[in-house]
């Protein structure tokens, strides 16, 4: 992979939504299934970034073999 700049850590580790929804909870899911429709599948802007940066959309969990850090 070529160098990305920083990796963008709000979606990853601070968004409620985004975080809840990774981790199981099904409200959070229901909100962020929300947010995907309507912004696409690639999510808000920090979603947008993580998904130019590790190559996964803002529902799934970053492969082990991904950058991280």
């Amino acid at each position: 992979m070529a160098d990305k700049g920083k990796p963008p850590v709000f979606c990853e580790k601070y968004c409620i939504v985004c975080k809840g929804a990774r981790a199981g909870n099904g409200i959070c899911k229901a909100i962020q299934n929300l947010e995907l429709k309507i912004f696409g599948k690639t999510g808000c802007i920090w979603g947008k970034a993580r998904t130019k940066f590790y190559g996964v959309t803002p529902d799934k969990k970053i492969p082990g073999n991904s950058r991280k850090k």
